[in-house]
This record gives C-alpha cells, sequence and structure tokens, in this order.
C-alpha cells in the first residue's frame, strides 16, 4: 500500500502507537504520579470507535499498530478489540499488530493475544531486583512480571524487554540485564528518560543515565556491531558477537531520532499527538462521534494534523535543566 500520510518534511507516517486506557496496575516513577485522577469513563473512546480510529489510518497506509496505555490490558474486554484489528492482518494491510506492556497481565492474555494476530511484544521491566522493582514501580510485583513474560514466550510470543536506563538504580544491572537476556533469548532495548509530566519529587537530572554511556560499558565487556536492521520505531541496534544477542538504544537526549520519524501517538481520549515531545495535538474525537456516517470528516482531520507534524522534539537537558518538558504524563500519550 503507497503511504498517503507524508508530514512537512516528506516523512511517510506509517506507525501509529495508540493509548487504550490511561490507567494502569503499577505507578512507574518516571511515567505516573503515584495518586493519579484518572479520565471518566465517558471521554475515553469506546473500542468500537478505537477501530474505526485505527481502520481509518490502516487505510491511509499505517502499516505498524502499536497498542499501549497505561496498561494497556487492564482494559476491560481488550481482546475484542485486538481480534478486530487482526482483520487487518489478514487482508495484508496491516504488517503488524504489537503491544506494549508491564507484563503483569500476560500470563492471563499470552495465548488470545497470539490467537489474534500479534507475535511481538515489547515488556516494561528496568530490574531484576525484587526489591528495586518493587520501589521503581511503586505498586508492582517482579514475580508476576516474570511469569508472564515466560506465559508469553511459551505461547510463542517474541519478547523484547524495554529498560529505562536511571542513573543510580539500574546502572549495576547492565551486565545482569544483558546476560538474562541472553540466556532467555530476549532482545533488550534501552531507553533514556524523559522530561514527562510533573512528577512531584523525581530529579530527572538526577535519574538521566546517558545511553552512549551503556553502550562504552557493553564495549568493554562484548564486541559490538553496529546493525542497519529497524523495526519500525526509534531504536537503533547493535548486536553483541560474544551471545549473539540484539541491544537496541533509544536515545532522545543524547541523539534524537526525529529525522526518520515515522509515527503518531493516539490518546484513549482521542487526541492525537504528532510528537512525543511537543504539546500540539488534533482533536480526533469530535469528528468521529459527529460524523458516525461517514469517515470523510476523520480523514480530513486526520490529514490536517498530519500536515503540522514538527520537525522534532525539544528534549534536552545539556545545561542542567529538564528542557522540552512537556507536561501530560508519558501514561496520558502512551509509551
Amino acid at each position: 500500500m503507497t503511504p498517503q500520510l507524508i508530514d512537512p518534511f516528506a516523512r511517510a507516517i506509517t506507525y501509529l502507537r495508540v493509548s487504550v486506557t490511561d490507567r494502569c496496575d503499577f505507578r512507574c516513577v518516571y511515567c505516573m504520579s503515584e495518586n493519579m485522577t484518572f479520565l471518566p469513563k465517558k471521554e475515553l473512546l469506546t473500542l468500537e470507535e478505537l477501530d474505526r480510529l485505527c481502520s481509518a489510518f490502516v487505510g491511509l497506509g499505517v502499516e505498524k499498530l502499536r497498542i499501549t496505555g497505561g496498561e494497556p490490558l487492564v482494559r476491560r474486554d481488550i481482546l475484542t478489540f485486538f481480534h478486530a484489528m487482526s482483520r487487518h492482518l489478514h487482508t495484508g494491510a496491516l504488517k503488524e499488530l504489537t503491544l506494549t506492556t508491564n507484563g503483569s497481565q500476560l500470563a492471563r492474555f499470552a495465548t488470545d493475544l497470539y490467537a489474534a494476530g500479534v507475535r511481538r511484544i515489547n515488556v516494561s521491566l528496568d530490574t531484576l531486583d525484587e526489591a528495586k522493582f518493587a520501589r521503581v514501580t511503586r505498586w508492582g510485583r517482579l514475580g508476576q512480571v516474570l511469569r508472564g513474560i515466560e506465559a508469553a514466550r511459551a505461547a510463542g510470543l517474541r519478547v523484547k524487554i524495554n529498560a529505562v536506563a536511571l542513573r543510580g538504580f539500574n546502572e549495576d544491572e547492565l551486565f545482569d540485564l544483558t546476560a538474562w537476556c541472553a540466556r532467555e533469548d530476549m532482545d533488550l532495548t534501552w531507553i533514556e528518560v524523559m522530561p514527562m509530566g510533573d512528577l512531584g519529587n523525581e530529579d530527572r537530572i538526577g535519574q538521566y543515565w546517558p545511553v552512549s554511556d551503556i553502550r562504552t560499558q557493553l564495549a568493554r565487556r562484548y564486541t559490538v556491531t553496529d546493525l542497519a536492521h529497524r523495526t519500525g520505531g526509534p531504536a537503533r541496534y547493535v548486536r553483541l558477537e560474544e551471545t549473539g544477542q540484539q541491544v537496541g538504544f533509544i536515545t532522545p537526549l543524547t541523539h534524537n531520532f526525529c529525522e526518520s520519524c515515522n509515527r503518531v501517538r493516539l490518546t484513549c481520549t482521542g487526541e492525537l499527538y504528532m510528537c512525543l515531545g511537543q504539546e500540539d495535538m488534533a482533536d480526533l474525537r469530535a469528528p468521529l462521534r459527529a460524523h458516525p456516517g461517514t469517515d470523510a470528516p476523520l480523514i480530513k482531520a486526520i490529514h490536517a494534523a498530519i500536515g503540522l507534524k514538527p520537525k522534532g522534539h525539544d528534549f534536552d537537558y545539556s545545561r542542567q535543566r529538564a528542557d522540552g518538558q512537556v507536561s501530560r504524563h508519558m501514561s496520558h500519550t502512551g509509551g
């Protein structure tokens, strides 16, 4: 399918990330406040509305659909949505249907996700230490997540671990996490912490551990080979020759990846964010609900939104302050 969504910088938009809920059963310190106020149900898009919106994007050339939250698997009847989206896999219009999850609900849903056409998932996991895991997630239980990962792999899902690089927290686990992923045949991606949301006493500058330092440390122990491989997202990948595993780096601070950005983010209320690191958004819920019998106004609104996509974000810690910070929590836009 020829992409129909081209932004002002000639980038084809073929990747849609969809937050299906702002709710989560964890309260990760870099993502949410401990005492969150969640959206009332009437403001959320129904599963049918999410289907209609995502299908409109698929019709406009979006080939990859990633379901996020909050925690997507805590939304009631979410498997209905996954099964509905699988029809686009069957036609070939959609090349990949996947999700990012904290892993807490995977033991329940892994088999059904595979049946719906999901083949690859990302699990957010920053530490293998039970006490530290409880601290960073506030409400989480490591054993539950590890059982979920085991269930996902048993169901045939390819698992990639996403770890947020946090100075003074998981620096000492770099090689432990690397070795664990190698043993379990899982890829690993490190993500720099981003200045998003008012999280009270959380010190973004103090938390910031540049991923460039991770690569340097890995190169002292392993032979690191750059890979041209891309999965449709912002990560750049290397192979550790001694283990054969793939390690990714998402670097919004040390090296922004905006020049190749092919994605937009849809919230559970129908807001379309053209850039994770900017406040501008377009309201797609209004044309969706105002015109139930036709998608023409919705498609017009999508095209108009893509026409406003900026060249890039402004995240910057170089002046020892969190420049480019956006007010919304990561859970609002989707991880």
